[in-house]
C-alpha cells in the first residue's frame, strides 16, 4: 500500500484510519436507524478489533511500514504500538461495560459510540505523532469528544456540571499546551520533535525554551491529573456517568502520558553521554520528581477522607498518575536507547494494568450504582459480600491489584516503574521511590476499606441482586484474567512492549 512519495504512506496510519472510519459508519448508521442500538455496538467493536489486528501485524512485521512517514509527522515505534494497544483495549471494555448503562439511562447509543471511537482515534494520533501539531490535533479530537460524553446524561445536574467544569478547565490546559508549543517553535524554528531534539544539542539554547517547556508541563500535568493541576478530577469523575469515568481515568490519561513521553523524553536530549543542554534536562527531571511526590501524597491522603466510591477512585487515579511519573522520570535519566525503551515500556505496561483493573472496578460500580449512579456511597456497599459473592470478590480483587498485592498486575506494574528510577542512582529519584512505597502503604486504608464494608458491615436496607448481561460477564472475565495474567506472566508483555518494530524486522531477516 506504499505510494510513490515515501513521505505519504497509508499503511502507517491504517489502524487510526479504521477507527475513524468506524466512527463515521456508526454516526451515519445511527442517523438512519436510531433504534437499532445493538448494531452500533457491534460495528464499534468490529472496528476496534480490526485496528487491533492491524497493530499486531505491524508489531510482528507482517505489514511493512517505514519508521516514519508524512514528512516525519507520524512515527512507527514501540511507544506508539504499546500505547495504541492500551487505547483499543480501554475503548472495547468501555463499550461492553456501557451496554447496561445505555439501556438503563436511555442514552443515544449511536452518538455515544461514535464519540468514543473518535476519542480513541485522537488517543492513537497522540501516541503516533512525532510533531507537536499532530499531538495537539489528537488531543483536541480526544478532548472535545470526552467533554460531550461527560455530559451525555442531560437530565442529571451533576453530569452537566461535570461536563462544564471539564470543558472550561480542559480548554485552559489546552491553551497552556498550545502557547508552550508556540514558544518552543519560536525557540527552535520547528514543531517536529526529532528536529527539536537535534537543535537542542547546542548548549546555547534560547531562554524562551524554558518558558515553553514549563507551559507544556502545566498542560500535560492537567491531562494526566497530576498535582497541583488535579483539582478538576474529583468533581468531574463523580459527576460523569460511571462507564465514562472509567474511560476518562484510563484512556485519556494513558494518551497524555504517551505524548508527554514523546515530547520530553524523546524531544529533548536526555542521554547522559550526549547531553549538551544539561541544565534544561535537570530542570524538568527535578520538577517532575517533585510533582510525582506531591501527586502521590495529595491523591492518597485525599482518598482516605472520601465517602463516595467514585470520588475515592478519582483521588486514587491522581495517586496512580504519581506512580507512573516515577517511571517517566526514570526514562528521562536513561543512559542509552535500550534503557530508555525499557523504561517507556514499563510506563505503558503500568497504564495497561491500571486500565484493566480500573475498568473492571468501574464496571461493577456501573452495575451496582443503578440509574444516575445513585448508590455509589461506601454505605451502599454495606453487607453485599455474601449476597453478591461474584461481584464482591471481583471488586475486592481489583482493589488489591490497585494496592499492589503480589501475583496481581498492579504489583508487577509498580515494580517495573519504580526500578528505572532506583537504577538511575539519583538521590532525588531514590527519595521519590521511597515516597511511592510509603504512599502505597497509605492507600491500603481506602482500598481495604471497601472490602471491609462489603464483608464485615451489616446491611440495613433491602438488597436486590443485579442481573449480569453477557457483555458485562465478558468484561469481568477479561479484566479478572488480565489482572492475574499480567501479575504472573507480565514479563512476556513488557518484553514485547520494549521491542521496537525495527528489532522485529531485523530478527526476521
Amino acid at each position: 500500500m506504499q505510494l510513490v512519495d515515501p513521505n505519504v504512506n497509508i499503511s502507517i496510519v491504517l489502524p487510526e484510519m479504521v477507527v475513524a472510519f468506524a466512527g463515521i459508519v456508526v454516526m451515519l448508521y445511527d442517523s438512519f436507524f436510531p433504534k437499532q442500538r445493538g448494531v452500533t455496538t457491534v460495528i464499534s467493536l468490529i472496528g476496534l478489533a480490526i485496528a487491533g489486528v492491524l497493530l499486531a501485524m505491524m508489531w510482528n512485521a507482517s505489514i511493512s511500514v517505514p519508521a516514519s512517514a508524512w514528512g516525519g509527522m507520524i512515527v512507527h515505534d514501540n511507544l506508539r504500538l504499546s500505547f495504541s494497544f492500551v487505547f483499543l483495549l480501554v475503548s472495547a471494555m468501555t463499550i461492553l461495560t456501557s451496554s447496561i448503562w445505555v439501556e438503563r439511562e436511555d442514552v443515544p447509543a449511536g452518538e455515544y459510540h461514535a464519540l468514543l471511537l473518535f476519542a480513541t482515534f485522537g488517543m492513537m494520533l497522540m501516541a503516533s505523532g512525532n510533531d507537536m501539531v499532530i499531538i495537539f490535533l489528537g488531543l483536541e479530537t480526544l478532548s472535545i469528544a470526552t467533554y460531550v460524553m461527560a455530559g451525555l446524561r442531560k437530565s442529571d445536574l451533576k453530569s452537566n456540571e461535570s461536563a462544564m467544569k471539564y470543558f472550561i478547565l480542559g480548554s485552559l490546559a489546552s491553551a497552556f499546551l498550545l502557547y508552550g508549543m508556540a514558544l518552543i517553535y519560536g525557540a527552535t524554528g520547528s514543531t517536529n520533535i526529532t528536529e527539536i531534539a537535534g537543535k537542542l544539542a547546542d548548549p546555547n539554547f534560547p531562554a524562551l525554551l524554558l518558558v515553553g517547556g514549563a507551559m507544556l508541563l502545566v498542560g500535560f500535568g492537567f491531562k494526566i491529573a497530576a498535582a497541583p493541576f488535579h483539582v478538576w478530577t474529583p468533581d468531574v469523575y463523580e459527576g460523569a456517568p460511571a462507564p465514562i469515568t472509567g474511560f476518562m481515568a484510563t484512556g485519556p490519561k494513558a494518551a497524555a502520558f504517551a505524548s508527554f513521553i514523546r515530547v520530553f523524553v524523546i524531544g529533548f536530549p536526555l542521554f547522559t553521554g550526549v547531553q549538551a543542554s544539561g541544565y534544561l534536562h535537570q530542570s524538568w527531571i527535578s520538577a517532575l520528581a517533585i510533582i510525582a511526590i506531591i501527586t502521590m501524597f495529595v491523591g492518597n491522603v485525599a482518598a482516605v477522607m472520601q465517602n463516595n466510591v467514585k470520588r475515592m477512585l478519582a483521588y486514587s487515579s491522581i495517586a496512580h498518575a504519581g506512580y507512573a511519573l516515577v517511571g517517566f522520570v526514570g526514562a528521562g535519566l536513561a543512559t542509552n536507547a535500550a534503557a530508555r525503551d525499557a523504561a517507556i515500556a514499563a510506563v505503558a505496561f503500568y497504564m495497561l494494568t491500571y486500565a484493566v483493573t480500573n475498568l473492571g472496578a468501574f464496571a461493577i460500580i456501573t452495575l451496582l450504582g443503578q440509574k444516575n449512579d445513585r448508590r455509589t456511597e461506601f454505605e451502599d456497599f454495606n453487607g453485599i459480600g455474601f449476597k453478591s459473592p461474584v461481584l464482591s470478590f471481583t471488586l475486592s480483587l481489583f482493589m488489591l491489584s490497585l494496592l499492589g498485592l503480589p501475583l496481581t498486575g498492579g504489583f508487577i506494574g509498580k515494580v517495573l516503574v519504580f526500578r528505572p528510577a532506583l537504577e538511575a542512582g539519583n538521590i532525588l529519584l531514590t527519595i521519590t521511590v521511597v515516597a511511592a512505597v510509603l504512599n502505597t502503604a497509605i492507600s491500603a486504608y481506602y482500598y481495604l476499606r471497601i472490602i471491609v464494608v462489603m464483608f464485615f458491615k451489616e446491611r440495613t436496607t433491602e438488597w436486590v441482586e443485579p442481573k449480569l448481561s453477557p457483555s458485562f460477564a465478558a468484561v469481568l472475565f477479561i479484566t479478572v484474567l488480565g489482572v492475574f495474567y499480567f501479575g504472573i506472566f507480565g514479563n512476556s508483555v513488557i518484553q514485547k512492549f520494549a521491542q521496537s518494530p525495527a528489532a522485529v524486522k531485523a530478527q526476521l531477516r
